[in-house]
Formats: structure tokens, sequence, C-alpha cells
């Protein structure tokens, strides 16, 4: 690596800013966990922890330009999300199991999935950040580089982004703490036997489908479509006439199960072989660059590079993506516009352009997986050393596999959209089929083989994190060394954190109860008893990956069609809708773009704003035992039309926002 000389009044990696970062990131990993084990989800974190590391410097002694300290405490504190993640998608299992897991164990597990998950999607930080800009529009990454644009200055148009956490906290209060009406409006399409129409009042929805735009919400949203009036009343009108239970439903017939059980029994399964054949053609598509990349990393440990630094507008090389020359058609790099505090001199260029070093992406790794196979207990089960190598074979490639899945697909999507759990299922049903082949059925294995997918599924959103954050960084002008190494402090911190909270809770409560129900570690429970005893529908996970080789045929974007199948209608409605205001709004600027778009602004403020209020319930509900009511103060055809006049007012908003824009 060249030395990088940085400008004296440059303040990025400060106490202040990793403190801040490091207690934000244990309030809410805490609180996500919880939230997680209740709903089957996590909110993304990026955005409320930097509006209230802002706030939070505010009230502190004026030290100059903060908003690189902002978006350090920022990368610092999401840590916790993604380890929350993984860590209540799986470890609950283990207590389905009566295989109560020490603290020791799930923590380990939840930092050495971490730390696997960073350093992998490190050289793939120019190819996506910067390479295909165009192509990945990251709207959480780029909506958290608004609200800090907008909180650290006085940025025309920043009024939207405070106009925007309003509204987003205002409905998220009324809907989710006091219960003001039902948050999903749904309705049943006639002469479509159990087909639903479906619209989640979500300010955060709205907004990052206008982030996302047209295109791409309609794409995701056809094949939410496809599972809600195609699939969904097909298997209704097949199973319609059938008296007893049809595979894998092993308790209601098809005739007396609703739209949502039938989704969740059958249509779920075929979103997953979706995203599972998606992710496997963006793995296959990523290979040479990939290996390209792995290999410009060993090429660094033999000799790091020395280069000159190239004129203005010509890209330094990263490792994996060959000489200069193969990097021409690349725009230049950093934009043409760059953001404060870029001074576009050599130095401050440099320093926008350094990873940490090129042995930590192999390093890193590598002790990873040693320490799996050479620590007996750190896979559940107690196996012996072999079932333990091959175990940690699985890490290894299904890890890194889907470490470029999510790092990309994120870009598309948001955090708050990436299909881990389908890339855990993944996992899950490679693992087990290596298992089931080498004989090992036993309860110690099917342990052994959720907790592969515990450090999967924490690399992969982990990756998927930092991706998110280093195009935040990209553009506001960070340094990527100083952020990549901020990841690796906040998941050491938040990993203690986060496996205290599960296993409390799991001590608190009884896991899979109405109070806890943990439902993505139900059915990662589910997959791997039905891959050991034979009994998954592999017909349905064949229909899904059927449906997406469809549409890569088409042209079709097939993670983006994929996570629209696997994803329910009512999430994917309101982002379509964002979209289509979006499209509205471009219209009338007949095509223009405009730098400062207000409507932008404002779509990242209702996610920094629903984002905050649904982490403080999450808080209120596990610290102070609130627990919201689950009779709504509004029904009926009253609550529909309620419904129907906030959304249409959240858009409006959104809509006038982008027009000042």
């Amino acid at each position: 690596m060249t030395n990088t000389t940085y400008q004296s009044d440059l303040r990025e990696f400060t106490f202040r800013a990793v403190a801040a970062g490091v207690v934000f990131g244990v309030v809410f990993g805490a609180a996500n966990a919880y939230l997680g084990l209740r709903v089957g989800l996590t909110v993304s974190t990026s955005i409320p922890i930097a509006v209230l590391t802002v706030l939070f410097f505010s009230i502190m002694p004026k030290r100059g330009e903060v908003i690189l300290e902002a978006n350090l405490s920022q990368t610092i504190g999401s840590a916790s999300s993604s380890l929350a993640t993984g860590t209540i998608f799986t470890i609950p299992a283990l207590f389905l199991w009566g295989m109560t897991p020490p603290f020791m164990q799930v923590a380990l597990l939840a930092l050495l999935g971490g730390f696997l998950g960073i350093a992998a999607m490190i050289p793939l930080r120019r190819l996506l950040i910067v390479r295909s800009a165009d192509e990945l529009p990251y709207p959480e990454g780029t909506a958290c580089a608004e609200v800090l644009r907008a909180t650290t200055t006085a940025a025309t148009g920043g009024r939207w982004i405070f106009i925007g956490i309003a509204v987003g906290a205002v409905v998220k209060l009324s809907l989710g703490a006091l219960a003001l009406m039902p948050s999903t409006l749904s309705m049943a399409v006639p002469l479509m036997t159990k087909a639903e129409l479906a619209l989640e009042i979500a300010p955060a929805l709205l907004a990052v489908g206008y982030i996302l735009g047209y295109r791409q919400s309609s794409i995701m949203v056809s094949g939410s479509l496809i599972s809600a009036l195609v699939l969904t009343p097909v298997i209704a009108l097949v199973g319609m006439n059938l008296t007893a239970p049809f595979f894998p439903e092993m308790k209601l017939s098809i005739h007396d199960m609703t739209a949502g059980q039938i989704w969740s029994r059958y249509v779920r399964y075929i979103g997953a072989g979706a995203v599972a054949a998606a992710g496997i053609f963006a793995v296959a598509r990523a290979l040479p660059t990939m290996w390209s990349s792995f290999a410009a990393v060993i090429k660094g440990l033999r000799k790091e590079s020395n280069a000159p630094l190239p004129a203005h507008g010509e890209r330094v090389p990263q490792a994996g993506e060959g000489s200069p020359s193969a990097a021409k058609d690349v725009p230049p790099h950093p934009p043409a516009a760059p953001s404060p505090p870029y001074s576009g001199e050599k130095d401050d260029w440099e320093r926008r352009d350094r990873d940490l070093p090129s042995w930590v992406v192999l390093v890193v790794p590598l002790l990873v997986i040693i320490t799996l196979v050479a620590v007996p207990g750190l896979f559940a089960g107690n196996m012996s050393l072999v079932p333990r190598l091959v175990a940690a074979i699985g890490v290894a490639i299904f890890g890194v596999a889907f470490v470029v899945v999510s790092s990309r697909i994120v870009g598309l999507i948001g955090v708050s959209s990436n299909p881990t759990s389908a890339m855990t299922l993944v996992t899950l049903l490679g693992v087990s089929v290596v298992f089931v082949l080498l004989g090992w059925r036993d309860p110690s294995a099917r342990a052994a083989i959720l907790t592969v997918g515990t450090v999967v599924c924490i690399a992969a959103s982990k990756a998927g994190d930092i991706s998110q954050d280093l195009k935040t960084g990209f553009l506001v002008g960070a340094t990527p060394a100083r952020q990549q190494f901020g990841q690796f402090i906040g998941a050491a911190c938040a990993c203690w954190a986060v496996a205290g909270t599960v296993l409390l809770l799991g001590k608190a409560f009884t896991f899979g109860s109405p109070a806890l129900p943990a439902p993505q570690a139900t059915l990662m429970k589910t997959v791997i008893e039905g891959v050991l005893s034979g009994s998954l529908p592999w017909g349905l996970v064949g229909v899904g990956a059927a449906l997406t080789i469809c549409a890569l045929i088409a042209g079709l974007p097939g993670l983006a069609f994929a996570v629209g199948i696997y994803l329910p209608l009512g999430t994917l409605t309101p982002i379509f809708v964002g979209g289509i205001i979006r499209h509205f709004v471009e219209k009338k600027r007949e095509g223009k773009k405009s730098e400062g778009d207000a409507g932008v602004l404002a779509a990242s403020g209702m996610i920094a704003g629903e984002g905050l209020a649904g982490v403080a319930i999450a808080a209120l509900v596990g610290l102070a035992h609130f627990m919201p009511s689950k009779e709504t103060l509004i029904s009926g055809p009253v609550a529909i039309i309620a419904g129907i006049v906030v959304v249409i007012a959240v858009c409006a908003m959104l809509y006038r926002a982008g027009r000042r824009g």
C-alpha cells in the first residue's frame, strides 16, 4: 500500500466517534434482537445512529466539520444489526431442541461470522461501490449520506429531512405503539380463490421505493404479484378438495388454510428456491471477479504496490480489477462534484481510495476457519474433528459466496430487504445434504448444521451492512480503511451484547411462544429436520428456481425478481407506490436529474424516522414491558379509509418534496 498523508484538519477516527458508535450499537443491537424474535425482521440502524450521533455531537464543543465522525459512528454502530440478524435467525432453534448454548459460544459465533463478512467484502469495494454506481443505487446507503449532509450542514432542502423524520416517526408510533389502526390494508380479489391484495402502511417502504425508482420497484412487485395472484390461488384450487393436510403442512388441509398460511407453508419454499437460484447465478457471474480479486490479494502479500498516484480523473486500480487499462470505462474517481470535506488534492484523493492492508483479506477468513475447526464446542453438538472440518468447509464455501451476493443485493434493495434468511436456508440445505451423505443424522449433527448457518448468515448480513456503509462513506468523502477497521471494532463489541440479549430472552420467555415466536429460527429448524429425515418439499423449491430462470431469460434482474417472490405482497406494494411517485416526479422534470433532490431527502428522513420509532418501540417492549394492544382503536371501513388517507398524504408529501428539488 502507498503511504498516505492526511489533511491536518480532517477529523474522522476520533474517540468520541468510536465511543458513540459502540454505545449506540450495543443499545440498537439489543433492541433489534428482541424485535427480530418477535416478528422475524430487524431494522436497519445506520440512519438512526447517524441522526443520533449528529444530535449528540451538536451538544458537545464545536470541533469543525463532523460529517466524517458521524459517518464513522454509524458505521461502527450499525455492525450490531447484522450480528443480531444471524443470531436470532438460528440460535433459538437450539432452545427448541433443548440444547441451550453457553454465552461464550453464541458470542464467538457472532464475532467470527462478523469478521468473515467484513474481510471477504473488502476486495469487492471498488467493483460494487465505484464501477457499478449507475447499476446499484444503494437506496439506504444513499439515504444515509443524504441524512448526514442535511443534518451536519445547512444544505438546501435540508428541512425536508426533518419533515420526513417527523412523518415516519408519527406514523410508526401511531400504528405500532398506540395501535390506532391496522398497519396493513388487504382485500380479497373476486373470482380468484384466496387471492389477496395487500398494502402495508409504512412510510419507510414508500421511501425505499422512491429512492429505488420505478423500474426496480416494478420488477420486485411483479415477483410478489406472481406469488399472491398466481401461486397462492393455484395451490388453493388444486388443494380445495383435499380433506387431509398436504405436505409440507402437517396439520391443516389447504381448504382450511388462509391465504397467509398458504404463503407461509407453500409459497415461501418457492420463494426460497427462486432466491437460491438467483443467488447461485449471481455467484457464477461473480466468480471471475472473485478469482482475480483474491489472486491480486495474494500477489499483494508478496509485494505491496508502490505505483505513483495517477493523474486526476484516472482511477487507482484495486485488487481484482487488473491494470489501469482495465478500468478505462470507469467514471473518474472521486466523482466530479464531490461532497465536503473532499479537497480535490492528491493526498485526500489517495485517502479516499485506501482499503485495509491486503493481508487482512486473507488472514482474517483463514483464522476464522481454523478457529472453527480447532476449538471444540464452537459448532453446537460437540462434534469430533472430522465433522467440524466438514462444517468449517461449509462455512468457507457458502460464507464467501453469499458475501458476494449480499454485498451486491443491498445495492438494489437496501439492507432492510436483504434476504439473508433465504441465503441461510440455502446454506442449511447444502450442508444438510452433505451430512446425510456422510451418514451424520443424529441430534448433534443437526445442531452443528444450524451453527454453520449462524456463521454464514451473520457473514452475509455483515457484508451487506459494510457494503452499504462504504457506499455512504464514498458519497460523503470518508476513508474506506477507517470504516473497515471501525466495522471490526463494532463487531467485536456488539457480539457480547447480542449474545447476552438472546440468552436472557431465552431464559425469561419461551422461544416459539406467542410472546417470542422466533419465526425465522423455527423455519430453519424445520428445514434441517426435513432434510435429515428426507421430507423437504424439493418440488416447491424447484418451481421457484424455474421462475428465476424464466426471469433471467427475459433479461430481468434475477435477484430483484426473486426477492419479490420471496417477500409478502404487503411489503412490496408500498415500495412500488414509492417508485410510481418517483416516476411522476421525474416526468414533470422532463427527464432532467436534480442533484439536490428534496424528494430523496424527504425519503431519507422517513426511513430515519420510522427506524428510530421502531427501535424505540422495541426498547419499550424489552425494557419497560410495554405491550402494544392487539385491538386497534379504529377498525372496519373507517380504518381502511383512514389508512388510504395516510398513504395518500405521505405520497403527496414525497411528490411535493420531489417537485421542489
